[in-house]
């Protein structure tokens, strides 16, 4: 299930425990973004409809326990055929692993977490729930004093499903109460026989009762009174073994009536009134003979620290018969006879023979040494696993050095390698928040490849394995191409460039430049660069936009204006004719007439071309001011404009000669 998600939110990413009913896996709620834990059960509902509704039901019931002692379960669901807890993920060990590694606690220590754990069990009693499976594997270390118990909904949600469809129980041989071990319903005190037994553990470092079945240990349970701590350990205090004394009663009517109770004791186990206390004992000896149930073996293969289910037996508190007197003879023939029949018996079945070990042998081999045995593979099973290759045998049913006839079946379990897992697809998402949540999944260190894109800073652009490939995490090297965001560049310089130089630039480096205003400066020539934004040596990506002022070239001086009206006289030609003196008169003329006088004739004007040339601020004596024709006297205006320190002038043509011309200096203006 590694790298799937169920629930449609739950990211599986990797195995944190494994149990008798289930396993429990690490994810990430991608909704919530927080780590939890998922509880997978074994236990197969198929086919069975009122048992799943009634599970989900119970279950369910147990999210309701608020407890700082108790894990919180988050949600309850199924994915295919599977069902799951989801639970409160805490980081730290197991109340056993921390007995195994720190040993014996002190009774201080001790009776701080069971303070805690009773709480915590008294709270889901008044909630009408009985949790039927405490053990220190279900308790969680938040801290070296803090503990939060967990599995309430399973052992609770299981018992009601198991024990109405099969009449057995479920619970941990090793913390089992009589009643339990009879193959009667858990109860409260149940509860408080098993709190019982964790507190012995805690004070001693080791378990009350240990044999090499799960049988054997239940009838002890039944049978024997829990061992004195006070005999291993001498400095605990009396009214501290009697804690445990009581809580383990065989009769559970003497026991704590409630985990109140058994919480107030606690509470003043130190308390110097109690510190000559006397040894619990029951109020009266009950030499009543009474029948103890047989109890039925379990398969010897199993785990006596797992979680188990133990089939009731029935009470046969009947009178034993009376003996009957038979004649002797009758009675020795009828002996002989059974004992014929027995040898008979034992001659016909078959001879036991010792499974032989064929864990980590591969399955061939394996199948081989087991039939030479004269055993059967009855059944054949595949799991992953961390310590054997694909194909080797990673366990057999039953296990290496228990007995069994010739004939029997034997299961065997086959590694198909470590478990695998599905890479989704990574791209678009953030780098480093990737990076932590894969981490947990067990990978080689994770590796990054930095280039420049238009993604934002730290998005994946592409991954190596690619998505949809199935990987083993800690054999696999994850690459991420990781965008660095869009490519800067250094901006140069620009002042003093011309309008091209800039454009040339901006096609060159990728920039948007714009020119935002104009200012006069006598630094910078006209139309160059006076300022930009932003400054030199600025990070841009490309495309990025730059501002600039250009220069109007330098401020205008002072301007002086010489107006003035000019006419221009237009030349005339006069020709004179005189009369031929030979010429007759003319008899029809006036005698009087002065016929013999000059005459001036006018002839017909022809156009005279003007120039004007002026010398000021925008004009010179190189090009004409204006140039036009004449025939008569004409008027016309003539504008000079001098800046300061600057000379002027004008001259006139007249069909290219000049009839008036004049110089002055700015300071002769007015």
């Amino acid at each position: 299930m590694i790298g799937k998600r169920i629930g449609k939110r739950y990211e599986i990413i990797r195995v944190i425990g494994d149990g008798g009913m289930s396993r429990v896996y690490l994810a990430h709620d991608i909704i919530l973004d927080r780590d939890v834990a998922i509880k997978v059960l074994h236990y197969d509902f198929a086919n069975e409809e009122d048992l799943k509704k009634r599970f989900q039901r119970e279950a369910l019931s147990a999210t309701s326990l608020t407890h700082p002692h108790i894990v919180n379960i988050f949600d309850v669901g199924q994915e295919d055929e599977h069902h799951y807890l989801v639970m409160e993920y805490i980081a730290g060990k197991t109340l056993k692993e921390y007995i195994h590694t720190h040993g014996a606690l002190s009774s201080e220590h001790a009776v701080s977490i069971m303070q805690q754990l009773v709480s915590a069990i008294s709270h889901a009693h008044h909630n009408g729930i009985v949790h039927r499976d405490i053990k220190p594997q279900n308790v969680l270390m938040n801290g070296e004093d803090d503990v939060k118990i967990t599995d309430f909904g399973i052992a609770m949600a299981l018992d009601s499903t198991v024990h109405t469809k099969t009449n057995s129980v479920i619970g941990t041989v090793h913390y089992l109460s009589p009643e339990q071990a009879r193959g009667g319903m858990a109860t409260k005190r149940s509860d408080i026989y098993s709190l019982g037994i964790v507190f012995y553990e805690l004070l001693t470092g080791q378990l009350p009762f240990s044999a090499e079945t799960a049988v054997a240990i239940a009838l002890k349970h039944l049978q024997e009174e829990t061992p004195a701590v006070r005999e291993q350990f001498p400095e605990i205090p009396q009214s501290v073994e009697n804690v445990i004394l009581k809580a383990t009663a065989k009769d559970a009517n003497y026991r704590y009536a409630t985990t109140d109770e058994m919480h107030e004791d606690l509470l003043t186990v130190f308390s110097p009134e109690r510190l000559n206390e006397e040894k619990f004992a029951l109020p009266f000896d009950d030499d009543r003979t009474v029948a103890i149930p047989v109890v039925k073996d379990v398969p010897a293969f199993e785990n006596a620290e797992d979680t188990i289910k133990i089939a009731p037996s029935a009470m046969d508190a009947s009178p034993m018969p009376k003996k009957k007197k038979w004649p002797f003879v009758v009675a020795g023939s009828l002996i002989l006879i059974a004992t014929l029949a027995v040898l008979l018996i034992m001659m016909l079945q078959p001879k036991e023979v010792i499974v032989p070990e064929v864990v980590g042998v591969e399955e061939l081999a394996a199948t081989e040494i087991l039939e030479k045995k004269g055993f059967v593979i009855d059944e054949r099973f595949e799991e992953t696993s961390d310590e054997y290759l694909a194909g080797q045998v990673t366990k057999t049913v039953p296990e290496a050095g228990k007995k069994r006839k010739e004939g029997d079946g034997i299961k065997i379990f086959v590694s198909t390698g470590k478990d695998k897992m599905k890479l989704n697809d990574y791209t678009g998402r953030n780098f480093e928040a990737t990076k932590r949540f894969l981490q947990g999944y067990g990978f080689k260190p994770i590796e990054s490849v930095e280039v420049y894109s238009d993604e934002p800073k730290g998005t994946i652009i592409d991954q190596q394995p690619e998505s949809d490939k199935m990987v083993i995490p800690e054999e696999t090297d994850l690459i991420f191409t990781v965008s660095k965001g869009k490519e800067l560049q250094s901006l140069v310089d620009l002042r003093g460039m011309s309008t091209k130089q800039l454009e040339d630039y901006a096609d060159s480096e990728g920039f948007i430049i714009h020119i935002v205003g104009e200012e006069e400066s006598d630094k910078v020539e006209k139309g160059h660069v006076i300022s930009q934004k932003p400054s030199t040596g600025t990070k841009m990506e490309k495309g990025g936009r730059v501002d600039v002022v250009v220069s109007k070239g330098p401020p205008a001086k002072p301007i002086k204006l010489l107006v003035k009206m000019i006419t221009i006289p237009y030349e005339v030609v006069v020709e004179k004719q005189q009369e031929d003196d030979d010429s007759e008169l003319d008899p029809e003329l006036d005698p009087e007439s002065d016929m013999n006088s000059e005459k001036e004739l006018e002839p017909e004007r022809d156009p005279q071309k003007i120039q004007i040339y002026i010398q000021d601020r925008n004009h010179t004596m190189n090009d004409p001011y204006d140039e036009f024709e004449i025939t008569e006297d004409t008027l016309r205006k003539i504008t000079i404009e001098l800046e300061e320190g600057e000379r002027g002038g004008y001259k006139i043509l007249r069909d290219k000669k000049v009839i008036e011309e004049d110089k002055f200096n700015y300071k002769d203006l007015e």
